[in-house]
C-alpha cells in the first residue's frame, strides 16, 4: 500500500475515541462540522483548533499519520481559499492585475475559509484513523435503517460507503505503480499544461480499467458466496452505545457553547 496516502485508513489504539460507538463518532462528526460553520472569525477557529488538537492528543494517533491522512486532500482547501482570494472584493485594494483584484477582505476570507477547510478534514479524518472501517459500514447503515421503511437500501448504501473507503488507498498505490510504470516506457513528466493533462489520461485510462476489474472480481466472489445482503447476517460484536458516548456528546456541546460564546464578544 502507498504511504503517502493513508486517508481512509484505521489506526490501531486503545484510546476513548477508538472504544466510542461508531454510530456516535458519525453523528458527532456531523454536529462538529455544523460547529465549525457556526464559527464566525478566527478567535471562534481558535477554540475549534483547541479541541480538535485535543481530540488527537486524546487518540494518540501518530503526528505522521495525521499528516499523511490530510496531505491528499490539502488541495481542496487550497483551491477554494484562491476562489475567495480573487472572488471576495472588500476593504483596501493590495494588488490589481487588469480585472484581478485583490484587496484586504479577500485575503481575510481566503485564510479563514482555508482554516475552516482544515479543520473540518483534520476532525473527520480522526474517525475514519479511530473507527474500523466494517464499524463505520455497521454504524452508517444503523443510522440509516429507520429509512428502510419507506425504501431506502440502507445496507447497500452502507455497503458502498466501505468498499469506497477499503479501495482508495489501493487505487492510490496503484496510481503510483502506474505512473512509475509510464516513466520507465520513456513517459515525460515534465512539460506544459498539454502533456501534464496527456499524462494525466495517460494514467487515469489504466487505472479505471483496473478499477472495473476489482469491481467484476468482487462481484464474482459475493456471488460464488451466495451473498443475499442483509438477510441471515449476524455480528460478533453488535454496537452499543456506552457512558463515553454521553461524555463526548458533553464535549461537543461544550464547543458550541465556546463558539457562540466568542461569536458574541468578538
Amino acid at each position: 500500500m502507498n504511504g503517502a496516502f493513508s486517508f481512509g485508513s484505521y489506526c490501531p489504539g486503545d484510546s476513548p475515541l477508538h472504544k466510542m460507538d461508531p454510530r456516535a463518532k458519525l453523528l458527532l462528526g456531523c454536529a462538529f462540522i455544523a460547529a465549525v460553520l457556526c464559527a464566525q472569525g478566527f478567535a471562534a477557529l481558535g477554540v475549534v483548533a483547541l479541541f480538535v488538537l485535543a481530540f488527537y492528543a486524546i487518540s494518540r494517533v501518530p503526528p505522521s499519520k495525521a499528516a499523511k491522512s490530510l496531505a491528499p486532500l490539502l488541495f481542496i482547501s487550497l483551491f477554494a481559499s484562491l476562489l475567495n482570494l480573487f472572488v471576495v472584493q472588500d476593504g483596501a485594494t493590495l494588488a490589481q492585475l487588469g480585472f484581478i483584484r485583490i484587496s484586504e477582505g479577500g485575503v481575510r476570507q481566503c485564510l479563514f475559509i482555508g482554516a475552516r477547510l482544515v479543520l473540518m478534514m483534520m476532525g473527520m479524518s480522526l474517525i475514519t484513523m479511530t473507527t474500523m472501517t466494517l464499524d463505520l459500514t455497521e454504524a452508517f447503515e444503523r443510522l440509516l435503517s429507520p429509512f428502510s421503511r419507506i425504501g431506502l437500501p440502507a445496507h447497500e448504501l452502507g455497503m458502498i460507503m466501505g468498499i469506497a473507503l477499503r479501495f482508495m488507498p489501493q487505487f492510490a498505490s496503484e496510481l503510483v505503480t502506474i505512473r512509475r510504470a509510464q516513466i520507465s516506457r520513456g513517459a515525460s513528466v515534465a512539460g506544459g499544461p498539454a502533456k501534464s493533462v496527456r499524462m494525466l489520461i495517460s494514467l487515469m485510462v489504466p487505472l479505471f480499467a483496473s478499477a472495473f476489474r476489482h469491481a467484476e472480481t468482487l462481484s464474482a466472489a459475493m456471488d460464488a458466496r451466495c451473498y443475499h445482503g442483509k438477510v441471515g447476517r449476524t455480528r460478533l460484536h453488535p454496537l452499543h452505545f456506552a457512558p463515553r458516548d454521553g461524555v463526548a456528546v458533553a464535549v461537543i456541546a461544550l464547543l458550541f457553547a465556546g463558539i457562540f460564546a466568542v461569536n458574541a464578544l468578538v
